[in-house]
């Protein structure tokens, strides 16, 4: 790992201290970030917010098996490289509001300006198992398409982006979009409140104005690293 820049292992654990932090991951969960067009790097295979200062991350190649020791849905980031090259972050979480949402088979509609972001709503990859096989893996993949974000019904939800940063900044973007989702159906407006028409969506879901720098820091605060 020495060809590795040492930032990069630093970023990819405090994304998994901030994602555990912030409720957005707990015992499950996983974010990786490129190294380059042939690898990855990806949190150790424990509880991504007991991640430890300094402790190794795992290089995984964008093509072939998983390396022993990874954890099998690490596939999904593997397979995402492999197929969106504009892409350098991934993350894999089970966060409450989006996890009740999944498992209802929904997803949430673009309502304010955190679900613009995934106008006009994420996809849903509608299969509770486990996404521990290429052939599952596919699929989930094939659902986000070029999206920002996956939710899979019962079994949590995937975000990608150009950095890691965007990526946890969407995670936790989603969680709020899916709190607002589940507000609507308990008021019993979900089919009659305002939702963002395209083009309103389009403009606010801009990166403009230090957007995802500022919620980086905000999530990252009194990081030991």
């Amino acid at each position: 790992m020495s060809d590795i820049d040492p930032a990069l292992s630093v970023t990819v654990r405090k994304a998994a201290r901030a994602l555990g932090r912030h409720g957005l991951v707990h015992a499950y969960g996983h974010c990786s970030a490129r190294i380059d067009a042939d690898r990855f790097l990806v949190t150790p295979s424990k509880p991504p917010g007991l991640t430890e200062p300094g402790e190794a991350c795992q290089v995984v190649p964008v093509e072939g098996p998983l390396p022993d020791g990874i954890l099998g849905e690490v596939r999904i980031h593997q397979r995402i490289y492999r197929t969106r090259p504009e892409v350098g972050g991934v993350v894999r979480f089970m966060s409450p509001q989006m996890m009740a949402l999944a498992g209802l088979g929904r997803t949430p509609r673009a309502r304010h300006g955190f679900g613009a972001y995934f106008s006009p709503a994420p996809p849903l990859w509608d299969d509770p198992q486990l996404v521990r096989d290429d052939d599952k893996a596919a699929g989930v993949v094939a659902a986000l398409g070029t999206g920002r974000a996956v939710m899979m019904r019962g079994n949590g939800a995937v975000t990608a982006g150009e950095t890691l940063q965007k990526a946890v900044g969407l995670a936790f973007y989603l969680e709020d979009a899916c709190r607002v989702e589940i507000e609507a159906l308990k008021a019993g407006l979900a089919e009659t409140a305002p939702v963002l028409d395209a083009e309103e969506a389009r403009l606010r879901a801009t990166d403009a104005g230090m957007i995802f720098e500022r919620l980086w820091d905000y999530l990252t605060a009194g990081d030991p690293e």
